[in-house]
């Protein structure tokens, strides 16, 4: 019904930048929120940032959130009337290595941070940063 493709992940030094792209095709709502979240190996899953539309392609001004072992790094931005939406990774830390996977959900404010809350799920996409 609705898919999300990860790309972009790969092996970075410390310090170095990575940019995530997800790319939905299929039925979309035209209100809707897309997250980026990432998985260690034994460690849950973590929020890094989410993005909230409303209609005519445009997302509120409080749309963008950002975890906070993310704030001032990471970037989430869109284009292409929500066809992707991209993660930029800058100064990144060794604590940054996971499984970054994108997700789409309601378009709802108090649980755009929650992973639960998230109906469709890419395959997620590998970082990992050396020191």
């Amino acid at each position: 019904q609705v898919q999300l493709v990860e790309s972009g992940g790969g092996l970075v030094q410390a310090g170095g930048s990575l940019r995530l792209s997800c790319a939905a095709s299929g039925r979309t709502f035209s209100a809707y929120a897309m997250g980026w979240f990432r998985q260690a190996p034994g460690k849950e899953r973590e929020f890094v940032g989410a993005i909230r539309w409303s209609g005519d392609n445009k997302y509120y001004e409080d749309s963008v959130k950002y975890g906070d072992s993310v704030k001032g790094r990471f970037t989430i931005s869109a284009m292409n009337a929500k066809n992707t939406v991209y993660l930029q990774m800058n100064e990144l830390k060794p604590e940054d290595t996971a499984v970054y996977y994108c997700a789409l959900g309601p378009n709802s404010l108090p649980t755009v941070t929650l992973w639960e809350a998230y109906d469709y799920w890419g395959l997620g996409t590998q970082v990992t940063v050396s020191s």
